[in-house]
């Protein structure tokens, strides 16, 4: 089941910038309105400060993609905020299940770890891919609160 929202945001570290802007560019050729948060060049940068950036612009109506190195601080940031389920994804399996079952609103990856080429069906998958809104998947989403 496909959804219907097109407004993504992205943000990266230094470790992630090179992912970020190729992701750009394909998300903008697939008709998304994409918000580039940032970080604009491999000049060391910290993570939590990107990632906070993209949590504070999250919107009901909206998707994140955080890229890190390894997506596993973007993704530990991330989760900090109750309105977030950031999932780190390296399959499109993951990415399919990650909205599936858990409904997941922000999808991290790690750009020193994943091909661009993967990347792109991943978040493909992420963001093509609808909540099944099944009871127990909504009980389970309740009990992270």
């Amino acid at each position: 089941m496909a959804i219907s929202m097109k407004t993504v945001l992205l943000a990266a570290d230094h470790g992630g910038v090179i992912l970020k802007n190729t992701l750009k560019s394909y998300l903008r050729q697939q008709g998304y309105t994409v918000s580039d948060l940032g970080t604009d060049s491999s000049a060391s940068v910290d993570y939590p400060d990107f990632a906070k950036r993209l949590v504070n612009g999250l919107t009901a109506d909206a998707y994140g993609i955080l890229i890190c190195g390894t997506g596993i601080g973007m993704s530990i940031r991330a989760n900090r905020d109750p309105k977030v389920r950031a999932a780190l994804c390296t399959s499109v399996e993951m990415a399919r299940l990650a909205r599936e079952h858990n409904d997941a609103n922000v999808l991290c990856l790690g750009g020193r770890i994943i091909e661009p080429s993967l990347a792109a069906t991943i978040v493909d998958t992420f963001l093509q891919t609808a909540f099944t809104g099944e009871e127990r998947h909504v009980r389970r989403i309740t009990k992270l609160s």
